[in-house]
Order: C-alpha cells, then structure tokens, then sequence
C-alpha cells in the first residue's frame, strides 16, 4: 500500500540567530504524490458554476508554475550551511512545491482547454521574473517569504472555511485542499531559511526588509490578481462597473478571502513574529484522510 514520504525534522529546535526558532520540534512535512482532473474535464466555471469564482482561482493557479519555481530556486540559493532539521525541510518543501507546480500546469491546461487564454498572465509572471535576475538573492528569498505568508494565510481560510470550494466541480476543490494542506505544513521553511541567511544582521535590518518587501508584494499581488480575475471575466463577456463590485463582494465579504486573511497579513509586521507562532496543523488532520494512498515519486 502506498504511504506518505515524510521528513522529520530533528526533535531538537534550531537556535537561529542565538534563538530558538517556534518551527514544531515534531513537524512532518510530508510528499503527497497526488495526482489530479486527470480523468474528468470541468466545466468552464468549474466552481459552482460561478463565473467569479472560477476566474478568481484560474487567475491564481496561472501564476503558481512559475512562481513555486522562483521560491524553490530563492529558497535553495540560502541553504549552504543550514542546520539539519532547516536542510531535511527545505529538501521536503522542494519536493511538494514541484508536485505543486506539476499539477497547475495540469489545472491551468483544462482552464485552457475550457476555452480561456491565460498566456497573458502567464507572460506577465514571466517578465516579471525576469527582472529578479540581477537583483540581490536575499531580496528574492525576502519576497518568496512574503508570497508564501499568502499561500499560508489563503491555504488555511481555504480548510476553515469550507464554503470557498463548496459545489466545485470534479476533484478540483480536492486538488486545492491538497495544495492548501502541504502549505500549511511548510509554511515556516522560507522564513527560517531567512533567519538562516540574515543571522548576521540585525533585528532592525531584518524587521525594515522583510516589512518593505511585504507592502511591495501585497500592492503587487492585489493589483495584478484582480486585474487578472477581471481580464478572464472579460473572455465571458462580462464587464463594467457591476463586475467589479461583485468581484469585490466576492474577496472582501463572502466568501471574504482578503477580509479574512487581513489579522493575519497584519501579523506579520510585529516583532517575534513567525509562521508557526499559530499552529494550525489541526486543520490538516480535518483532510489529510483523503490523500492516504500518496508516495514521492
């Protein structure tokens, strides 16, 4: 029968910087070879029928394939010298973001097949992307901290609250449980690795970085994913003022993404913050039932 392929950081906590970094002594970040909409083609608005909806997380996941590669690469580049139980999660976090990016592409290939064109969004990562190549790498690993503070916070209103894949069609909304469940699980890893890679710095210098490139990311990540959302409702045809305003009902009220997230993006510029200052592994046990027969592959 096939298993889960974990890693089991050491029992004893990393000192970071002379400080013991809140990262679970007993956290298993775990490789679930999962595989999806492999054998079913979705509808075009495959959640729920709601064209907002759909065109809110094909936006997303249209950025994913690239983006997990830039934060697998950013993470990588900061792991010479990490203590044991920093390097076995980095190698497991490595693993789960390529299944990730693996099943995206698949995701973003039947919203293709659907009838959407998302080569513009696409495009945009990739120039995007393209200007981080002569930037300093501890900026990149700053920013790849940030965004996956984003897919931790969107991974655990996505478990809590089960009314955001309610009425998906096909497997779908399993295929972002299972995403929103291994994020969780490592959602400490680029944040320890920053420890890591600034234990030389000073709290202040570390604070003002990290909190510079968290405001720089959310404008960016607002702006582009909303505009994103709108070019992909634009395909259906629809348009105007009136769109936008259910778009916006839709992330701030119900079922309220951004509102819901807001306390803890908030989090993140107080002093001692860390991932793992909440845990919420419980929400993984609510699901994780349902990815039993999983094996790295």
């Amino acid at each position: 029968m096939n298993a889960h392929t974990s890693f089991t950081p050491d029992l004893e906590r990393t000192a970071v910087s002379g400080k013991f970094v809140p990262t679970p002594a007993d956290l298993a970040i775990t490789v679930r070879d999962e595989r999806f909409g492999r054998t079913n083609t979705p509808p075009r608005w495959w959640l729920n029928g709601d064209p907002i909806a759909t065109a809110w997380h094909n936006a997303l996941s249209a950025t994913f394939p690239r983006g997990e590669t830039f934060f697998v690469e950013a993470v990588k580049a900061h792991r010479e010298g990490a203590p044991a139980k920093l390097a076995g999660e980095i190698r497991a976090f490595v693993k789960q973001e390529i299944n990730h990016t693996r099943e995206h592409i698949a995701f973003n290939r039947a919203a293709t097949e659907a009838g959407y064109d998302i080569s513009a969004i696409e495009a945009r990562v990739a120039a995007n992307l393209e200007l981080t190549r002569d930037r300093p790498a501890i900026l990149n690993l700053a920013v790849t901290m940030a965004l996956e503070h984003y897919t931790a916070m969107m991974a655990h209103d996505f478990l809590a609250n089960p009314a955001h894949f309610a009425g998906a069609a096909g497997d779908t909304g399993d295929m972002w449980r299972w995403h929103a469940i291994e994020e969780i699980e490592h959602k400490g890893v680029a944040y320890d690795t920053w420890l890591h890679a600034t234990r030389d710095w000073s709290r202040w210098k570390r604070w003002k970085v990290k909190s510079l490139m968290m405001v720089i990311v959310t404008k960016n990540f607002i702006e582009n994913r909303v505009a994103d959302t709108l070019a992909l409702l634009a395909q259906d045809g629809i348009t105007g003022a009136k769109v936008k305003w259910q778009l916006a009902a839709y992330l701030l009220w119900k079922p309220g993404i951004l509102r819901r997230i807001f306390p803890a993006w908030l989090s993140y510029f107080l002093p001692g913050f860390h991932p793992w200052n909440h845990d919420d592994r419980a929400l993984i046990g609510k699901y994780d039932s349902e990815f039993k027969d999983a094996v790295l592959a």
